[in-house]
């Protein structure tokens, strides 16, 4: 059977060609009833649109890359990528643009991402932590290809646009909430300090800590469940009296949890222990996390808003910071 076109479209809901065409494009300028008739003649034909022939007209390509800068393996183990993934496939489906997710862990991964947002493929790019310093970001500015982040990215913060939750004010209600508790040497495992959540949740922890954050109450992690447990070895092994803990991700504190009760350590009586992000893992713990909640599905929200403000045209716009909320639960 011929492949239904525009004009069959047009011919069975009552409408001009140039009438589909705007309804395709998601023109607010089509009344009520033709956007109907068209839809409904759409459904009817089983015309499907021509990506190809689209674009050469639009010269969109109909898709927008996310690009994750960590090792693949990361992707399916921290909950909150999948979070942005499910947010931002529903909101760019509301303007018919597809999402290609890519992976840029190390230098061959960056050239592939380099060579497909150049060879205009994408209308526009969401990055997903990206790390300080990564020659990805200039790179992707000399294409001047529409750019948003998912969390600030350091030193472009004026930039390059994003969304994200208050890093060091979620911190400070951690920390200042172990401390109310009595926990009189409390430590903190940090994520990655080229990262913005590493640099200002340690930030927030040492703003109500002072000089009770002691150098040895520090440990660094790369927001991994493996690097947890490392992280919470190493602080027993020099501090083996410490009373609770902030762990910079839910992740990093299901892995202290692990360490901490093979050491014999019952959590919360003799270790507290407080978690960031408020993810699935928060709940799968034994006992239940006590964590700070990040709203991730209003920053994804956020995120995409800002990117296709940007794919429009938009001259300027803003960087957004929302609030988070401590989440008491038996861990602390």
């Amino acid at each position: 059977m011929k492949r239904p076109t525009i004009h069959d479209v047009a011919a069975a809901a009552g409408v001009s060609r140039g009438t589909v065409s705007r309804v395709l494009n998601g023109d607010r300028y089509v009344s009520t009833a033709a956007r109907l008739a068209t839809e409904r003649a759409i459904a009817e034909t089983g015309y499907v649109v021509n990506r190809n022939a689209r674009s050469l007209v639009t010269q969109r390509a109909g898709s927008v890359v996310m690009i994750l800068s960590e090792p693949n393996e990361k992707l399916f183990e921290d909950p909150n990528y999948s979070t942005t993934i499910r947010t931002a496939i529903r909101r760019l489906a509301e303007r018919d643009l597809s999402l290609v997710m890519m992976i840029a862990g190390d230098a061959g991964d960056r050239d592939r991402v380099l060579r497909y947002v150049k060879g205009g493929h994408a209308d526009g790019v969401l990055l997903q932590s990206t790390h300080a310093g990564d020659p990805l970001v200039d790179a992707l500015d000399g294409l001047r290809i529409p750019a948003v982040s998912c969390g600030a990215v350091i030193g472009r913060e004026n930039v390059i646009p994003y969304a994200a939750c208050d890093e060091r004010g979620g911190a400070r209600q951690m920390t200042r909430y172990l401390a109310e508790l009595g926990r009189r040497k409390i430590a903190i495992i940090t994520g990655p300090m080229d990262t913005p959540g590493g640099i200002q949740r340690l930030e927030g922890f040492t703003d109500v800590l002072g000089r009770r954050a002691a150098k040895k109450l520090i440990e660094h992690g790369d927001w991994t469940r493996r690097s947890g447990e490392a992280a919470m070895a190493r602080l027993l092994e020099r501090s083996p009296d410490l009373d609770a803990v902030f762990c910079a991700s839910d992740v990093m504190a299901a892995g202290a949890l692990a360490t901490l009760r093979a050491a014999g350590r019952r959590v919360p009586d003799d270790v507290a222990v407080g978690g960031f992000d408020d993810s699935d893992v928060a709940m799968s713990t034994h006992p239940p996390l006590t964590t700070v909640r990040q709203p991730l599905t209003e920053i994804a929200e956020e995120t995409v808003r800002i990117l296709l403000d940007l794919i429009d045209g938009a001259d300027q716009v803003e960087s957004v910071t929302v609030p988070t909320r401590l989440i008491v639960r038996e861990s602390a």
